[in-house]
């Protein structure tokens, strides 16, 4: 009796249950395709050239000489780097050692420092922002905005129709990027069509490669459950009628 009931017993991976997995993981992968087509949509029909910022920009050109007082940097040790340049049509020594990076005033000898004056400056300077400035603020790491960049920076907040946002390095002076609400809603909508929901740059994360695998499932027990709602009958016009082998 127990082995009749065994034999009897249903086997749990039914084609019923197959076919309810397949609707559901369809369904879910389903959702997904509409939000790339949507996030790819956007893209395309947002302008570009106000997307911008996603490389820092040029620093700006000077047409004034060097000046012909320029000192020797003071430099107690040895260097690793040692490059003159202009921030804000002021000369400077980039110096870097095993200390870091810092800058010294290539006429004094002094050390620049990157304060939040200074930081407004480098950007009206870099990105040509003439709107007032609405806020001002110190960030030791990259926020999502900035995330291509490293160290301390300052964030400049001005009052134009875009709500623009420039980033100078602390450090070095040098203008990082500069972003806008246009460019927001591109980030957003990236950030949806590539699935990564945390850092908005990866192609190559595990959830979209466990999405990509499921959309290959998905499609191979597709055509599987199509051939499978198929009957020979439905065929018989082009294979002709069914004939029994006689016995």
């Amino acid at each position: 009796m127990k082995m009749e009931s065994l034999a009897r017993r249903k086997p749990f991976f039914t084609p019923l249950l197959f076919r309810k997995i397949h609707k559901w993981v369809g369904l879910i992968l389903g959702l997904q395709f509409v939000l790339w087509t949507i996030s790819g949509a956007v893209m395309a029909l947002l302008d570009m050239e106000k997307v911008g910022g996603h490389a820092a920009a040029p620093s700006a050109a000077s047409s004034s000489a060097w000046p012909a007082t320029l000192a020797p940097p003071p430099l107690p040790g040895p260097v690793d780097g040692l490059l003159l340049r202009r921030v804000v049509n002021r000369p400077v020594y980039e110096v870097t050692d095993r200390s870091g990076v810092r800058l010294l005033d290539a006429q004094t000898g002094q050390q620049v420092t990157v304060d939040r004056t200074l930081a407004e400056q480098v950007a009206r300077s870099a990105y040509h922002v003439s709107a007032p400035l609405k806020q001002v603020t110190r960030l030791e790491k990259a926020n999502l905005e900035a995330r291509d960049h490293a160290g301390p920076m300052w964030r400049l907040d001005f009052a134009d129709a875009d709500n623009s946002s420039s980033y100078v390095s602390a450090v070095t002076a040098r203008p990082l990027v500069t972003r806008s609400d246009t460019w927001r809603t591109w980030d957003f909508v990236w950030m949806l069509h590539n699935m990564d929901y945390v850092n908005r740059k990866s192609f190559n994360h595990p959830l979209i490669i466990f999405v990509a695998f499921g959309t290959l499932w998905l499609s191979l027990t597709g055509f599987y459950l199509l051939f499978k709602s198929f009957r020979r009958r439905e065929f018989r016009w082009v294979l002709g009628p069914w004939r029994p082998e006689a016995r």
